[in-house]
């Protein structure tokens, strides 16, 4: 195959990351994947989602926030400066296993999504000012930040791996009820995001459209319904785990789940009878993206990778990544 020389390619010669440094740097991106979900959130509960009123610019004439913008334009715009912060994280992930000796393929990709994922959601919260904070859009903008989350914890997960063809620790049917649980969760996930788009933050101190084809409560109530069943399965996926004698990794993560489940319906119950504070509300959000990452991370569990035999390594060839 003809060669073709690229920046990667040439830094691929001169820089092999070891393998800690590629999981430090997939674990970098996820890190900031939840931070930019929490800036998000305090963005919208310090009322601060119109503090810079048009995209990708503050304000027609400047890029940045000025005086007279006040804290809200400082919040809105700090919340912008963190998704290069971001992009920088995604990035060392894509270069961590676009020059690791055997080129990390399927980690290349996995960063590369991450990257699209990140420029398509900016792209969608520049929608979010223009629209004016529309609850949907807004709505759209958190799940596909929560979409950025799932692949951050895959891309991390697999980091830890090698990349052998798949070999599963467990039976078909724990499998499935694995991925039953992340189904359950991800609706938990949405159910919670409407209610958010119901309630009492709507993200500016105008008025601003909520929800209004299914009221705050019911929506309450079925995000609540949701919660039981999440935990109710969570039980379940112990005990089945446990009743197989699964690797004592995914029994752990099983035992995270519930936990974090556990504390996060006390906050959302706390929450819900005190009016919606906008500190409780907050924890909720990291509370949200933390029960999410945790139920990703069983089914992952529940399988694993062998290194490629030295056989099977293919030869380093110098191509675009």
């Amino acid at each position: 195959m003809r060669d073709v020389r690229t920046p990667f390619s040439w830094l691929a010669e001169r820089w092999q990351p070891s393998s800690a440094m590629i999981r430090r740097a997939a674990l970098a991106a996820l890190v900031m994947s939840v931070v930019i979900v929490v800036t998000g959130g305090a963005v919208r509960l310090s009322a601060s989602g119109l503090g810079c009123r048009t995209w990708p610019t503050c304000t027609g004439e400047s890029i940045t926030p000025t005086p007279e913008m006040g804290l809200h334009g400082k919040i809105e715009f700090t919340n912008r400066v963190l998704t290069y912060v971001l992009c920088a994280a995604v990035g060392w992930a894509i270069l961590a296993a676009r020059c690791a000796v055997p080129w990390r393929r399927s980690l290349t990709r996995l960063g590369w999504a991450q990257f699209w994922v990140v420029m398509s959601n900016a792209v969608l919260g520049g929608i979010t000012v223009l629209v004016g904070l529309n609850p949907y859009v807004v709505g759209a903008h958190m799940l596909a930040a929560l979409a950025l989350v799932w692949i951050a914890v895959l891309t991390w997960e697999r980091a830890k791996e090698g990349d052998g063809p798949v070999r599963q620790l467990v039976a078909e049917p724990l499998r499935r009820l694995g991925q039953l649980l992340v189904g359950v969760t991800g609706l938990l996930v949405v159910a919670g995001t409407l209610v958010t788009g119901a309630g009492h933050h709507p993200g500016d101190s105008n008025k601003v459209p909520r929800i209004t084809w299914l009221s705050y409560d019911r929506l309450t109530q079925v995000h609540a319904d949701l919660v039981f069943a999440t935990i109710g399965l969570s039980l379940a996926v112990i005990f089945a785990l446990a009743a197989a004698k699964a690797p004592a990794p995914a029994r752990a993560r099983a035992r995270e789940l519930f936990l974090v489940l556990l504390a996060q319906g006390v906050i959302g119950y706390v929450q819900y009878f005190t009016d919606a504070p906008e500190v409780l509300v907050g924890v909720h959000m990291l509370g949200a993206t933390l029960v999410w990452i945790a139920a990703l991370r069983i089914p992952l569990a529940l399988r694993t990778r062998d290194p490629l035999p030295a056989a099977a390594l293919p030869a380093q060839e110098t191509v675009a990544a």
